[in-house]
């Protein structure tokens, strides 16, 4: 059984690999790159394969996918979603012509429900793969805990606030670690074509919760303030966000605060058992 994993050397590829190595199976994985060097220095010792692909460049990708029982595309890292459209669309195409046999893709949870901005691309691409014929497995992964918990907080700790527009909206968020273990397991599994899984959190957290953990955490009293819309874009270009970025970033605040990231699942639970709690995020991320 032969696995090939796209962006192989990012975070959650990276991970995914790790976690298929530590149960010790049989599974050949193929680690499909762009930076080839990085790639043999990051698995220098270990049975993984590398392989260059890119998504825009088409032509490398067949050979790149060559021999695949299953093949993880893991959505392209690029902020221009109609390029991500392309991009997708050219790696569904090389699988098809490289004759895999499986295809798990990285989505976005509920995409086909969610109001997100992100979700159109997740959907074109879930439509893509599904008119190749391919067997398919939809992994829609939640927004990751370190978007909104990593150790920037401890500015935050330091002024005794965190500023959002999201006031009392609910976040479903898991950590990239959390899901690279549950995809990993999908993956070395059986049984799962033509299956979505939600991998979201089964519980909930809002910011006010998250100022009480710095707190408890840290030591310091920290509070949530909520600002409005315009006043979120405003603060974060004041901490040297970009424009771009701060209103990228307060729109997915506004979607929190709409009730767009409140659903649960147990889909990653069943996988995983015991998920990173946020009293645990947020210390593995203070090193507290």
């Amino acid at each position: 059984m032969t696995i090939a994993i796209t962006g192989a050397t990012g975070q959650l590829g990276s991970a995914v690999i790790k976690y298929l190595q530590e149960q010790n199976s049989t599974e050949k994985i193929v680690a499909v790159v762009r930076d080839i060097e990085k790639a043999r220095a990051q698995f220098e010792g270990t049975d993984v394969e590398v392989r260059f692909g890119d998504y825009d460049e088409p032509v490398t990708l067949p050979n790149a996918f060559e021999g695949a029982d299953k093949l993880l595309l893991v959505s392209s890292p690029s902020y221009d979603d109609p390029l991500r459209v392309v991009q997708h669309a050219n790696a569904v195409k090389a699988a098809r012509d490289a004759g895999v046999g499986h295809i798990f893709y990285t989505s976005i949870a509920f995409a086909d429900e969610s109001k997100l901005s992100l979700a159109p691309l997740h959907v074109a691409t879930e439509f893509a793969i599904r008119t190749t014929g391919i067997p398919y497995t939809f992994i829609r992964n939640s927004l990751y805990s370190d978007v909104f918990i990593n150790p920037d907080l401890s500015a935050s700790v330091n002024s005794g606030e965190i500023v959002t527009n999201t006031g009392s909206g609910k976040l479903n968020t898991v950590t990239r670690d959390d899901l690279a273990k549950g995809t990993a397991a999908v993956l070395a599994g059986e049984g799962h074509e033509n299956k979505t899984y939600n991998f979201v959190s089964s519980t909930t957290w809002t910011f006010d919760e998250l100022a009480d953990v710095l707190s408890r955490v840290s030591g310091k009293d920290v509070k949530h303030r909520n600002v409005s819309f315009d006043e979120q874009i405003a603060y974060l270009q004041q901490v040297g966000l970009p424009e771009g970025m701060a209103v990228f970033s307060a729109s997915i605040y506004d979607n929190v605060a709409n009730g767009e990231t409140a659903r649960t699942s147990t889909d990653l639970k069943q996988f995983i058992g015991e998920e990173t709690s946020l009293e645990e995020t947020v210390r593995q991320n203070l090193n507290a």
